[in-house]
């Protein structure tokens, strides 16, 4: 809902940044409802601080 992507386009995106070693992914069930879990991983905190970094060094910020 929040970033107002199809299920199909967010389940690509996450195995995408899983792949890359950016998030970890855990799925279960809460009853008998599906549950996804995301926890960026050490690489992806990594990788988004050098990516924030060089947006604001573009930016002149």
């Amino acid at each position: 809902e929040k970033t107002e992507s199809t299920a199909g386009n967010l389940s690509v995106q996450l195995d995408k940044l899983s792949t890359a070693g950016y998030i970890a992914v855990n799925k279960g069930f809460v009853g008998k409802k599906p549950r996804t879990v995301c926890t960026i991983t050490d690489i992806g905190r990594k990788a988004f601080e050098e990516y924030v970094d060089d947006l604001r060094q573009y930016l002149n910020l």
